[in-house]
């Protein structure tokens, strides 16, 4: 008697950057460490715009996004939000916010706790990059080492427009701000971070349960920073990815709140002081 053979469900989506971010954001949410560590721990979440929309998920809150990261990427270059533009980390313990620094909290946390810190880059390996401009290597050198050190669980939510090739280890080796001699932004160095990477694909397997794969990047007015994907998996599963992906379009763009050039601490940006 001949079997028969089901056939899987293929769809197609496009998701912005800000779409992208979204969804990663509601997969880091119903990750299974970070609902347990909301019931029973501490879970830190550090400044980051998909950072941003993961705290929207947890809380069910509205956050200024722009002012909710560090340093970013514009059309001018490598940039930072003055220290006093940025809201302050969000930091949850048993699911209430406390008032204290990422920098502070970590010192007391434990096994069973997260860390959420995202990326400005992620390569193939998985291996996620943060850059620095601070030469003292900011929050994630006084971070990382205690989080390593004690089995903190470390989260890196990144979208895949910031997939890059080659070997993160490799680059940042060459990196670093007083290597730089020419610049179109603040020069940085970048930190090789190892966690667990979770982008639009990992996003689509824990929230639906289908099998997600890039077939095209970019686009043209707003589709800039996009990838197109194609899902592959049970019928239901896949309409269910289907109708979350149609209600999340239309995701506004985050704008960075920028300073003053003219006030800009970072010297060595070719912008400071004009």
């Amino acid at each position: 008697m001949r079997r028969e053979v089901a056939l899987l469900m293929k769809a197609q989506v496009t998701l912005t950057s800000a779409e992208a971010k979204r969804l990663v954001a509601r997969a880091v949410a119903a990750h299974p460490k970070v609902k347990r560590a909301l019931k029973e721990g501490i879970v830190a979440i550090g400044l980051g715009t998909t950072n941003a929309y993961v705290i929207e998920e947890l809380l069910g809150e509205r956050v200024e996004k722009g002012r909710y990261l560090a340093g970013f990427v514009d059309a001018h270059g490598t940039c930072v939000v003055p220290k006093a533009m940025r809201l302050k980390e969000v930091v949850l313990e048993r699911g209430r916010r406390v008032k204290e620094s990422i920098d502070a909290v970590v010192k007391r946390m434990k096994p069973g706790d997260v860390l959420i810190k995202g990326a400005n880059a992620v390569d193939a390996r998985g291996i996620a990059g943060v850059m620095l401009a601070s030469d003292v290597g900011g929050t994630i050198a006084s971070i990382y080492g205690i989080a390593k050190a004690r089995g903190i669980d470390i989260i890196i939510p990144v979208t895949l427009e910031k997939l890059v090739p080659g070997s993160l280890d490799e680059v940042s080796k060459e990196a670093g701000i007083s290597v730089i001699s020419r610049s179109t932004g603040i020069p940085v160095g970048i930190f090789p971070v190892a966690g667990e990477v979770i982008t639009e694909i990992e996003a689509f397997k824990m929230l639906f349960g289908v099998e997600a794969c890039v077939l095209g990047a970019g686009g043209l007015g707003g589709g800039e920073g996009s990838r197109t994907f194609l899902l592959k998996g049970k019928d239901d599963k896949v309409e269910e990815a289907f109708r979350t992906v149609k209600a999340i379009k239309g995701e506004s763009a985050v704008t960075p709140a920028r300073g003053k050039c003219s006030e800009c601490e970072y010297s060595q940006c070719p912008r400071a002081g004009r």
